[in-house]
């Protein structure tokens, strides 16, 4: 039911706190494998269940964690990630200003 894809969703979100970040979140219900229980789930999760991702045999499914691991293990290209992270001026700069009070 829905509750139980948002609960779902939610503990994938848990999984995932910053940018710099990465987890692995298993759906081994069967039930995930069927495009209208999967279409429930957000789009920021569905972008990452194509069909090379279902329905896995066990075998299947560790040589793909195992691999993933193996990628993320690699130390973080720091000149790549400034592309993609704000500096502090800039996150301060989307801020919206204070409310001043007039004396």
């Amino acid at each position: 039911n829905f509750d139980a894809l948002r609960q779902a969703s939610q503990c994938v979100g848990r999984v995932i706190r910053s940018k710099i970040d990465y987890g692995l979140m298993i759906f081994a219900d069967s039930r995930y494998n069927r495009h209208d229980k999967r279409s429930k789930l957000p789009k920021w999760i569905l972008q990452f269940l194509g069909d090379g991702q279902l329905n896995l045999s066990t075998d299947t499914a560790i040589a793909q964690v195992k691999h993933f691991l193996r990628v993320m293990a690699q130390p973080v290209d720091q000149n790549a990630l400034k592309e993609v992270l704000l500096t502090l001026d800039e996150v301060q700069a989307m801020s919206p200003p204070t409310l001043r009070l007039e004396d």
